[in-house]
């Protein structure tokens, strides 16, 4: 299904298969939070809550790294394909800010 940008007109064809393995991860994303603001609440040791956190930093950046690739693999190869340059340069600023 395809999905266009209300700010910026472009769409990302997805496959059905690859748009319910993204939500996956982030609904997996979303039950760690859910996870660490319990143990905020239950005043956990500040070491155990570092952890959690360190572990949800791993799986955005996991999410990150298979969007990037997805990215790369079919809108950056199309637009390069049609011509359309610029594309290289939206991502070097995407990866500069997935880098900070």
């Amino acid at each position: 299904m395809e999905k266009t940008c209300p700010y910026c007109n472009t769409v990302t064809e997805r496959s059905e298969e690859q748009r319910k393995k993204l939500l996956n991860r982030l609904n997996r994303i979303e039950g760690q939070i859910r996870g660490i603001k319990g143990m905020l609440e239950r005043d956990a040791y500040c070491p155990d809550i570092l952890t959690q956190s360190a572990a949800v930093n791993a799986a955005v950046n996991a999410f990150n790294k298979e969007l990037l690739e997805a990215h790369i693999h079919t809108c950056v190869v199309r637009d390069i394909r049609e011509g359309k340059d610029e594309v290289v340069d939206e991502l070097v600023e995407t990866i500069r800010k997935l880098m900070k």
